[in-house]
């Protein structure tokens, strides 16, 4: 049986749950009853006014967003699917920061509800930098189904892993 490491932190019981899908080969199957079809914000520039759009909803006085894209360098090997990174630069005696926000190029051709997770977390980092309690209540506040969703994410993984793409 191969090795959950997506979901190795999740209580016994819902692993033995994966492990029975895994098995009879119904993962793919699973996701695919819960979230059938994919986005079109294949582009940096829709994804850029996705993400604004949350911020905009949720997060107007937070620091500004200058760049926003796909990055095919990040991926889950590093234990990112996104990042969030500000740089501070002097500039004429006068600090200037920038922010932007990174998405693993594997969210390009997933549901909406994955990539939503992803910009939604990296959001959160605006106002709450440590992945604490008020980081996860922001991300609740945003996306009130966060928690089912980063977990799915992770058995879509679990599945880019043992049978290959999904979407």
């Amino acid at each position: 049986m191969p090795d959950l490491e997506y979901i190795a932190h999740y209580p016994e019981y819902l692993k033995d749950q994966i492990r029975h899908l895994v098995q009879v080969e119904k993962l793919g199957a699973y996701l695919l009853s819960k979230y059938p079809t994919t986005h079109n914000l294949t582009s940096d520039k829709a994804l850029y006014a996705y993400v604004m759009e949350i911020r905009t909803e949720f997060l107007r006085k937070s620091e500004p967003i200058t760049k926003v894209l796909y990055d095919g360098r990040i991926n889950d090997i590093n234990d990112a699917l996104g990042l969030h990174r500000v740089t501070i630069k002097n500039h004429g005696g006068r600090l200037r920061s920038k922010s932007e926000i990174r998405v693993a190029t594997l969210f390009k051709n997933t549901p909406e509800s994955f990539l939503k997770m992803i910009c939604v977390h990296e959001l959160a980092h605006l106002k709450e930098r440590e992945h604490n309690k008020a980081f996860y209540a922001l991300c609740e506040k945003m996306e009130p189904s966060y928690h089912q969703l980063e977990f799915d994410v992770r058995l879509y993984l679990t599945h880019l892993d043992l049978f290959g793409k999904l979407y």
